[in-house]
């Protein structure tokens, strides 16, 4: 005799999960229209090259990132210029056109020049993370999350205290955020590239 198979109900329901408001945020700007930044960048090419804003723009990437609604913590708007970087030759006589200015190739990111303009233009605040929010033919576009140290909110925060230690002392300048560590080619620990203890040690041939 045949056994009569059982048939078990589902643990989960067939209807999809609903999502939270992060989720779809983050779905939006993984493709961008262009009315979503059109206007917008028309302000930011008017406006300054490093401008101060009220609350970021990606709420969801800069939250993912260690953004808090707190005082101590503020929100940057860099702005960048793309293309090659050049370099005049001083003292040179003789024929203009033999002695140009020569174009170099930047062997940094510009995220993580953007964090190094933010971090010299606000001497008192650290850079804490960084995140891209557009760009167009002429510039890039990142937002800064910046954090003060000596403000008592910020050392009594579990999960940003430790940026107050002075051995987190200037950490754009020094190339430990993590747009720096990628640009060192950090992220991978292989010890066939020549990037570790850094590219110094190896005189630049790492990179």
């Amino acid at each position: 005799m045949r056994r009569k198979t059982k048939f078990f109900k589902p643990l989960f329901s067939e209807n999809k999960m609903t999502h939270g408001t992060s989720y779809y945020l983050r779905q939006a700007w993984k493709q961008p229209t262009r009315e979503m930044l059109n206007e917008r960048m028309i302000e930011w090419r008017a406006s300054n090259a490093i401008e101060k804003v009220e609350k970021p723009l990606r709420l969801d990437r800069a939250r993912a990132l260690g953004y808090k609604a707190k005082k101590g913590i503020i929100v940057l708007r860099v702005r960048v210029k793309r293309g090659g970087r050049t370099r005049k030759r001083a003292g040179v006589k003789g024929r203009k056109t033999r002695k140009q200015t020569n174009r170099k190739t930047l062997k940094m990111n510009y995220q993580w020049v953007a964090e190094i303009r933010a971090a010299r233009k606000y001497r008192n605040l650290e850079v804490l993370n960084s995140y891209k929010i557009g760009k167009d033919g002429k510039y890039y576009f990142y937002e800064i999350i910046m954090v003060d140290p000596s403000k008592p909110e910020i050392k009594s925060d579990r999960t940003l205290r430790w940026i107050a230690n002075e051995k987190n002392r200037k950490r754009a300048e020094r190339g430990l955020t993590s747009a720096a560590k990628k640009s060192r080619g950090l992220r991978d620990k292989s010890p066939k590239k020549k990037v570790r203890p850094s590219l110094r040690a190896w005189y630049r041939q790492g990179k």
